[in-house]
Parts: C-alpha cells; structure tokens; sequence
C-alpha cells in the first residue's frame, strides 16, 4: 500500500513518511527517525532538562534489561517542555504524568497529553498532541498522530495510528503472527504478508501490528491481527477479532453473521 492519503489527512510530524514506498515503512527505521526528531525539538525551542516527581534507570544499581527509561512517581503537569538527553526523551508542555507510567526512550511525546497511571510506553514511541496513554494501555515501537485516544487496557505495538482514533477499552493491535514450532526451535519468525487484491504484499517486517486510518472506531475488546490495514473512518464492532488485510475507508466491520456495509451518515 503506497498511497499514504488512504490513512492519513493529517500528520503530526510532516516527515514521517518521507523516503517510504508503503505506509508501514516509518516502522522499520523508527528509532533514528524519533532520534533525529527530538534533536531538532531540543534545538528548536527552550526546555527544561530536569524533571521532578520521577526515577530513572540510573537511579537504580540494577541492570536494566529493557533499556534506558523513567518511572513517575508523582503527579505531574508540565509548564513547559522537557527534554531529558541521557534517556532520549522529549515531552510538549501542557502534558499531564499520573504516577506509575513509565516511559522508555526513544519517545517524543506532543503537548496537552495524558499519560495516565500504570501506562507502559516501551520504546520507539512518537505521539502527537492532544493524545491520551491510560490505564495499563502498552505503546511499542508505534506512532499516534494527534488527538487519539488508547486509554483503558489497550495493546500498541508495531503499528501507526491516525488522528481522532479511538482505541475501546481493551481493544488490541497484535504485532506477532502465529509461529510454527520451527520457528520457535531455531529462533526465527517469518515476515508478515497481507493479501491484497493484487496478491500477498510481504512487508519484510518480523513484527507488524495495524495502520490505522483518521476517525477510525475500535469498539471494546477488538483484536485487530498482525498485518491489517485500516482505511479513514472504519469501525470495528466491540469483541471482534479482525484478520489481516485491507478494510477500505468508511466501512463498518460486523460479526460474521452480520455482513460489513458502509456507515450510515
């Protein structure tokens, strides 16, 4: 999928895309692209370089596995923006920290966002303005543009998000396919293919979650699968277990008994 306008109208970094042949590409490369975007938020503008209320890794003698990263302990609203350089994250003002969010470089997180208690933000992470992590919602290596929502028990992972999204309590965007007990034995993972009406696209990705359009609806409790993409305006019925594939923009997506059909405006 090459045409980016099928997903997106609004983009809160314009380059996200820039050198990419399909629109999951930004994920292959997103750590030096976030890394090149922080640089050029700390430049551009003040900040602060320190922030209170929180620990970080080098507060702590243990080895941490995960990577470098910072644990909230205490609520915070920022008056101004932060960029803490030794763990490669930058945070617009007007964001609000609720303790226990913890939060891993590389992220570049906008302004006037809620990062609420327990949410794990895991690395590889670039939010838009306005966008709401809460309550034990997970965000790896994946990009929100502004304005969307993932607030209550969601899973993020290797995916893009457009703006004015809604992600329901508990809905899921898988990123690992189902592997054969070769794969497990000899430690590899095949990458993952969405059929599309011109026949599979392999995307070359081990791990890829979803691209999902502008205004899309995920009700309650979906699972959208490894390799799905999500045209503008679709919503996906609360329980729902989406296949990969394309779901073009505008269609409501329904159990199986119940054929999709265009939304009703």
């Amino acid at each position: 999928m090459k045409d980016f306008n099928l997903f997106f109208s609004e983009l809160c970094e314009p380059d996200i895309f820039s050198g990419c042949e399909h629109v999951w590409d930004p994920l292959k490369t997103l750590q030096p692209r976030l890394e090149a975007l922080i640089s050029q938020k700390a430049q551009n503008g003040p900040h602060v370089s320190h922030l209170q209320g929180v620990r970080t890794t080098f507060d702590s003698p243990h080895y941490h596995r995960g990577g470098k990263g910072l644990y909230v302990q205490d609520w915070i609203d920022l008056t101004e923006p932060v960029y803490l350089q030794e763990l490669d994250i930058f945070i617009g003002k007007g964001t609000q920290l609720e303790p226990s969010a913890i939060i891993k470089g590389p992220a570049l997180i906008g302004e006037n966002c809620d990062i609420r208690q327990g949410a794990y933000i895991r690395g590889n992470v670039l939010v838009g303005d306005h966008c709401v992590i809460g309550h034990t919602t997970e965000v790896k290596n994946s990009i929100l543009m502004n304005h969307t929502e993932a607030g209550h028990f969601n899973y993020i992972g290797d995916s893009i998000i457009g703006s004015h999204v809604n992600l329901g309590a508990g809905s899921k965007l898988a990123n690992l396919q189902l592997r054969s007990a070769d794969e497990k034995l000899k430690d590899y993972i095949n990458p993952i293919q969405i059929p599309l009406d011109s026949g599979n696209q392999n995307t070359g990705m081990e791990k890829l979650g979803a691209i999902v359009g502008d205004h899309v609806e995920l009700g309650c409790n979906a699972v959208v699968c490894p390799g799905t993409l999500l045209g503008k305006n679709v919503w996906v019925y609360p329980g729902l277990t989406l296949p990969k594939g394309y779901y073009p923009t505008g269609t409501l997506l329904l159990p199986k008994e119940r054929k999709p059909r265009p939304i009703q405006k």
